[in-house]
């Protein structure tokens, strides 16, 4: 079974109850490539697996069909451009992360300069 940090799996009939749609039409998102639900072994007809996180997403496709108006190649970009859009985040947050530890680092070897530099001058 796959790993999920993101809670429990659900089989595709829990999973349709759950988002409140058809099983035909998370087969059909998935067909699509706007989902992307785990397989519990490596066989395409082993079943299909589903995370909170995919069954929220097909409430936010739902709601952008439902309450927006936008079709599916709509819904289709928004979701690339979502996805995208978190990715950059990921890779920015992770850059941040670098540059603390690089800035971090020059300081303390900055500081140890500087004391090396004062006790040789103290002497």
């Amino acid at each position: 079974m796959p790993e999920n940090s993101d809670g429990a799996w659900y089989i595709i009939s829990v999973a349709a109850q759950r988002a409140e749609v058809h099983e035909q039409t998370l087969r059909h998102y998935e067909r699509l490539g706007l989902i992307a639900p785990a397989r519990k072994g490596n066989s395409p007809h082993s079943p299909r697996l589903y995370s909170d996180n995919d069954i929220e997403r097909v409430i936010h496709i739902r709601s952008l069909m439902r309450d927006l108006g936008v079709n599916l190649a709509g819904v289709e970009a928004i979701l690339h451009m979502k996805d995208r859009m978190e990715r950059m985040q990921e890779e920015l947050e992770q850059e941040m992360i670098s540059l603390r530890e690089q800035h971090a680092s020059e300081t303390r070897r900055l500081k140890d300069i500087i004391e090396r530099l004062q006790r040789g001058s103290l002497s």
